[in-house]
């Protein structure tokens, strides 16, 4: 949908005769952040979809036929991880039907993180002239961004003199603080004095009366990216990765990058530990 409305907040998913409708209800009652609601609806409407019955007429062979399925179109197991989560919640949570007692999730592929070094951040950064993509992407990777969050920063959020930047609503719909660097400060100085005094959103979308979208910020990058002539498999939540890589490599404590990433958990966090290469220059090979 074009509208910053949930998935759910449709007439379609909304009207009684929906066999979705008392799923649509209950997300939006518990509070669940728009891309959760998208999803559970999009993969419950697929399953029924691909099922050809009713929700209540569903078994839980189905369910595995369906996972079969999935998994012969190439879903990862993290993907597949999704649809189960989604289907569980709606007929386990909704329909009180229980048809997941002997259905196992996948395990989670562990794949590391792409990081970008320094100096080809830099690269990116510096071969783009636009003033509002530069800076777009002087905040994904400077202030450790999800693409998500950058896109939703009101001019409000902004704190330069404590060079601190307000994330709200943040995934788990949390809020959070993290820093603001001095290259971002001083292209928010040429950049804030252009925009409409009526103006809420940082970048806004091409109408002026809504956000950038997400899509449009990952094509901001990948031209970048492009352009810059850099080979690697990167995106958006690459200079994410990137941000917290590098402050884990100069010495901060994990835990304070914990909370500048939002991490719910500091496990989330210790993947960076995989990645971090400034170990290997303090320990020699025995060959040596």
């Amino acid at each position: 949908m074009k509208s910053d409305l949930p998935i759910a907040q449709s007439p379609q998913f909304l009207a009684k005769n929906h066999p979705l409708a008392s799923l649509a209800q209950e997300l939006i009652i518990r509070g669940f952040s728009r891309r959760t609601i998208q999803s559970y609806l999009s993969h419950n409407q697929r399953f029924l979809d691909w099922l050809g019955k009713s929700a209540k007429e569903a078994t839980s062979q189905d369910i595995k036929d369906y996972l079969l399925y999935l998994k012969s179109q190439n879903y990862s197991n993290t993907s597949l991880n999704s649809v189960i989560s989604s289907l569980k919640f709606y007929y386990r949570q909704i329909l009180q039907r229980k048809l997941f007692f002997d259905i196992r999730r996948p395990k989670k592929e562990k794949f590391l993180p792409t990081v970008l070094t320094k100096s080809e951040i830099i690269k990116i950064i510096n071969c783009v002239h636009n003033l509002k993509h530069k800076l777009l992407l002087s905040l994904l990777y400077g202030s450790g961004l999800r693409v998500s969050e950058v896109v939703k920063i009101k001019i409000s959020h902004l704190d330069l003199s404590s060079k601190s930047l307000l994330v709200k609503d943040a995934k788990g719909n949390k809020d959070r603080y993290t820093l603001l660097s001095g290259i971002s400060i001083k292209l928010l100085n040429l950049y804030l004095p252009k925009l409409p005094s009526a103006g809420q959103y940082l970048f806004s979308g091409q109408s002026g009366e809504s956000h950038l979208s997400q899509r449009s910020a990952q094509k901001i990058f990948d031209n970048a990216l492009k352009k810059s002539s850099i080979k690697k498999s990167a995106s958006c939540h690459s200079l994410r990765h990137s941000f917290a890589t590098h402050l884990l490599e100069s010495g901060v404590d994990i835990r304070y990058i914990q909370k500048l990433l939002g991490h719910s958990s500091i496990k989330t966090t210790e993947v960076y530990t995989k990645v971090a290469r400034n170990f290997l220059d303090n320990i020699k090979s025995p060959l040596d």
